[in-house]
């Protein structure tokens, strides 16, 4: 038994007396540099440099070299450096110790509220649940947002996309789905932001009472590649980790656009070909690699809401094509509406929840879709509208649309501090269709 218990011991020991090998770095190149003489597989750390020197990580290889990009700047590092391998596994922290706090790609904090206490680390890597032993999604998860609640119905595990140009308004959804969520942890990624609106966001937007059942991981836009492809995982770590115990959490990222820009920005450097727009074949394997890490596990939930900056309002561009064909659902939100003031700016219409039919009932399907029927009439007819050319009586949807116009619009907007329980949104829809009177009568749903 006392041999037994000195094993440990010995092992820390040899490895400690364990001869170090030292490489050197041959070039440095772009966004990256190359490294012989030590031996490393893609993902491992090395670091750059005399302690503490600069942190980098792996991410390719050949017979002769390595090829790193850095987690802090390479200014200063010259050919000739030396380099040595990091033994240990990138970690991150987790546990409800972390809630409050906002903490960068390394799980570092950086809100100046000093050193967290997580419950515990855990490798960055992880795999996604098993296809056949995940829990199926049958109950709805309440997002405190009227009308992503009742038109565009989540179920909890499910993967949604918020589609949007810059601008338009998605950093306050997602704070107010921060807010009026019914999951019971929510962790935020802001990745490439802007460090002037990181602060604006957790104080305005958040707010303490958003912030403090919140867990908030940050890479802002000047921080390297590797930082901010690293908070994307590192929050999804952690969620994982709420999920693992058998939590329900929403997992909220803006935006998953950046994420693949990083990516680019990595295999580019790495010496992959372009590809669409400039995108190396890994930046696609990559995001479902992501995304498929969240979703429902045998216990637990990651609900993951992930927003995709259109480039130029341009909803068919190759990561707002590919997000959409991975996700269980997409969003859309209209800068016409963000313009007048309608917010949230969701374009009702464009918006589709593979799983909506899967957790409402059929009472909350029909007047749902008796909404979405008369909104879709009053499109149909909007030419004749605007010049005065539709006459009265001609269609009962688009006459209701135009009678209850005020009342439809009411129901469509929120204000960002106004809560709105699921319960009472579905009752207000109810109401609201009840008005209309044209919905179940005319086979609407």
């Amino acid at each position: 038994m006392e041999a037994a218990s000195r094993i440990p011991r010995w092992d820390g020991a040899l490895r400690a007396a364990a001869v170090e090998r030292v490489g050197r770095v041959t070039a440095v190149v772009g966004l990256g540099a190359e490294i012989e003489g030590v031996p490393a597989a893609i993902g491992d750390l090395v670091v750059i440099g005399e302690r503490p020197g600069v942190h980098a990580e792996v991410v390719a290889t050949t017979a002769s070299t390595v090829r790193v990009m850095p987690y802090g700047r390479l200014t200063g590092v010259a050919a000739g450096d030396p380099v040595r391998a990091v033994r240990s596994p990138l970690l991150v922290p987790t546990g409800r110790g972390l809630l409050g706090r906002v903490i960068d790609a390394l799980g570092r904090p950086v809100d100046g509220r000093g050193p967290i206490e997580p419950d515990g680390f855990v490798p960055l890597d992880n795999r996604a649940p098993d296809a056949m032993r995940r829990a199926r999604i049958l109950q709805p998860l309440g997002l405190g947002v009227r009308v992503l609640d009742t038109m565009t119905a989540v179920g909890r595990g499910q993967r949604l996309g918020l589609f949007a140009g810059s601008g338009v308004g998605k950093s306050s959804l997602l704070s107010m789905i921060a807010r009026g969520t019914e999951a019971d942890v929510s962790v935020i990624a802001l990745v490439g932001e802007r460090g002037r609106e990181v602060r604006e966001f957790l104080e305005d937007d958040l707010g303490p009472a958003g912030l403090a059942r919140s867990i908030v991981v940050v890479a802002t836009s000047d921080e390297p590649a590797v930082m901010r492809l690293r908070a994307a995982f590192a929050a999804t770590r952690i969620a994982e980790s709420f999920r693992d115990e058998g939590a329900d959490v929403v997992l909220m990222m803006d935006s998953l656009t950046r994420v693949a820009m990083a990516q680019r920005e990595i295999g580019l450097s790495a010496g992959e070909p372009p590809a669409t727009r400039g995108y190396p074949p890994s930046t696609f394997s990559l995001l479902a690699q992501l995304l498929e890490r969240a979703g429902t596990g045998e216990r637990g939930s990651i609900t993951g809401l992930y927003t995709v900056l259109v480039d130029g309002d341009d909803h068919n561009e190759p990561i707002a094509d590919s997000a959409r064909s991975i996700l269980d659902g997409h969003v859309v939100l209209d800068r016409r509406l963000s313009v007048v003031g309608h917010f949230p700016s969701v374009d009702v219409l464009g918006s589709v929840s593979r799983l909506a039919s899967r957790v409402t009932t059929p009472e909350q399907k029909a007047a749902a879709t008796a909404l979405r029927s008369i909104l879709a009439a009053k499109v149909g007819a909007q030419d004749l509208l605007d010049v005065g050319a539709y006459k009265p009586g001609t269609n009962p949807k688009v006459d209701a649309a135009v009678a209850h116009e005020d009342a439809i619009d009411g129901f469509l907007r929120q204000g960002i501090g106004e809560p709105a329980p699921a319960a009472e949104s579905w009752a207000r829809l109810s109401a609201l269709v009840g008005l209309l009177g044209v919905g179940r009568a005319t086979g609407g749903v």
